[in-house]
């Protein structure tokens, strides 16, 4: 049994709250909504974010974090992406050296272009920091339904250890030396679900969305690998496994929102109707810089950012899109 402290009591910070307190470890959840930790110690529920899974009565909520990191083995950081770096800077007074923590968050930092894991590493460099990620929706998780996930370290010994505190009879974990490649993969397959999603908004079919998230899985390996990234990996759980569940799953945020702007709403109204914070949008800004900047062509990507922060009818960039000029599939194969 280990001490852990969770970062983050939305419904992914939920989810595996109720993985681990399965796996009998003693548990405090952070939050800085008074509301949310209210409910949570009340109801021992997430009403709002995972209703009907009831979770584990001994667990400690906070808003304050100087009661849930301090004296813990582990923290679990599972804030949205644009908030990993305030909280880790939020955290950082209570952290001792010997903590290991643990980004289950996904994305690219905006200006930065930093993953998760880089984030925590600038903010707390004497802290072991490891990535868990992969196919695993909250609302499937908190129901003990069979998922599969990858933990991501720079040794071996971390990656395994991270490994025994998540595993469990519904809940896989695999392990991968390869960090950049798992947390490039989380981050970038919601780029291209939030273009699944407008294609299904316009009432396209499934050759369309198939050709989007093959194609789109190009693109974030050609990216990943042009930055050290392994392609086993972006052919892998962190990689084609949660790009086939977040452009499909009616669980996915990021298809939900691509969905209501294909149906014509704004990206602004759109995030705000999946009341839930849509990191596929803060991600393919960064995307399109950080391609641009390794000289990786990324078409997808930059018609994604064009539909989001230059108000471009979908439609059109649908037709740009398909009016490429003629090439081969990879041109690596020879006649």
């Amino acid at each position: 049994m280990a001490r852990i402290g969770i970062v983050g009591a939305g419904s992914w910070g939920t989810a595996l709250s109720h993985v681990l307190s399965d796996n009998g470890h003693e548990l405090a959840v952070w939050s800085p909504d008074v509301n949310e930790i209210e409910m949570l110690s009340t109801k021992h529920m997430q009403t709002d974010k995972l209703p009907g899974v009831e979770l584990d009565p001994t667990i400690l909520y906070s808003t304050d974090i100087s009661k849930v990191v301090p004296d813990k083995e582990v923290i679990v950081v599972a804030v949205p992406s644009p908030f990993v770096r305030s909280t880790a800077e939020r955290m950082k007074p209570y952290v001792n050296d010997q903590q290991i923590i643990v980004t289950v968050a996904k994305g690219i930092e905006d200006e930065t272009y930093k993953t998760m894991s880089q984030i925590i590493e600038d903010v707390l460099p004497a802290n072991a920091t490891a990535a868990l990620s992969g196919p695993s929706h909250a609302e499937e998780v908190g129901r003990r339904m069979p998922t599969t996930v990858v933990a991501a370290a720079a040794s071996k010994e971390l990656a395994e250890y991270v490994q025994s505190l998540f595993m469990n009879d519904y809940f896989r974990v695999y392990t991968s030396p390869d960090v950049l490649g798992v947390e490039l993969g989380g981050a970038l397959k919601n780029v291209i679900a939030l273009a699944a999603g407008i294609s299904d908004g316009l009432g396209f079919g499934d050759n369309g969305k198939a050709a989007l998230m093959t194609r789109g899985i190009h693109e974030i390996s050609n990216m990943a690998l042009s930055l050290g990234a392994k392609d086993v990996t972006l052919s892998g759980l962190s990689g084609i496994g949660d790009l086939i569940v977040t452009c499909t799953s009616v669980h996915s945020r990021n298809r939900k929102a691509g969905y209501l702007m294909g149906q014509g709403m704004s990206m602004k109204d759109a995030m705000e109707e999946v009341h839930q914070v849509v990191e596929g949008v803060y991600a393919a800004k960064a995307a399109y810089h950080l391609s641009r900047r390794c000289g990786v062509e990324m078409p997808i990507v930059e018609q994604i950012n064009q539909v989001l922060f230059e108000d471009k009818d979908p439609r059109t960039a649908v037709g740009e899109l398909m009016h490429r000029d003629r090439k081969a599939e990879d041109a690596g194969l020879t006649w």
